[in-house]
């Protein structure tokens, strides 16, 4: 299967009368690289555009400060090109997000050459012009209970920060003046949210 595409907001594609295979799911992602490719868990195709760039500084720093912390205390972390294979059948990427040794290194060398089938323990997601809130907010759920552990939405238009934990409780943090832990998740993280705010 072979399709480019090129857009300005989210569009979702149903293949449910014939669904894509892996194969061919990783095939359309190789032949849109400049887009971010997800599958929900009814294999519908999820494309986004490039994001603005309010919300691609704020992705940056996130993956550079968990990259960071990769470095100095273990664990895997990734950007928002990496898809992750989730329990329910989605396949996902987060704008930032890291993974323990201990479920990184039960993967076999084979999964992690395709769609890694490991739900990532911490998740960050940040809110772009062309996101709706609503939206996100559905999948800061489904990341949560498919076993992501502690979850951050990021909105920069509004200046909030929505935390979610595994124990189903949702903080919303407002102002980008503040210090947020990785708390027992990823210990010893911390990001000051001023980072966030463009010079």
């Amino acid at each position: 299967m072979s399709m480019t595409i090129s857009i300005n907001t989210p569009v979702e594609l149903d293949f449910s009368a014939g669904k894509m295979t892996e194969e061919e799911f990783l095939a359309f992602c190789a032949d849109n690289p400049d887009l971010q490719i997800e599958q929900d868990q009814y294999q519908n195709v999820i494309v986004m555009p490039p994001v603005y760039g309010e919300s691609g500084y704020c992705e940056k720093k996130a993956t550079g400060k968990l990259d960071l912390y990769e470095e100095n205390f273990g664990g895997v972390s990734f950007g928002p090109s990496s898809g992750f294979r989730l329990p329910n059948g989605a396949t996902r990427c987060a704008d930032a997000c890291w993974v323990s040794d201990e479920r990184w290194s039960a993967l076999t060398d084979e999964e992690k050459k395709k769609f890694f089938p490991v739900v990532p323990d911490f998740v960050i997601e940040v809110r772009s012009e062309t996101d709706r809130l609503k939206t996100l907010k559905a999948k800061m759920q489904e990341w949560m209970e498919n076993g992501t552990r502690l979850g951050w939405l990021i909105d920069p238009k509004t200046k909030k920060i929505h935390i979610y934990r595994e124990d189903e409780s949702v903080e919303i943090v407002e102002g980008f003046n503040k210090v947020l832990s990785g708390e027992d998740v990823v210990p010893g993280f911390e990001f000051d949210l001023k980072r966030l705010k463009m010079p």
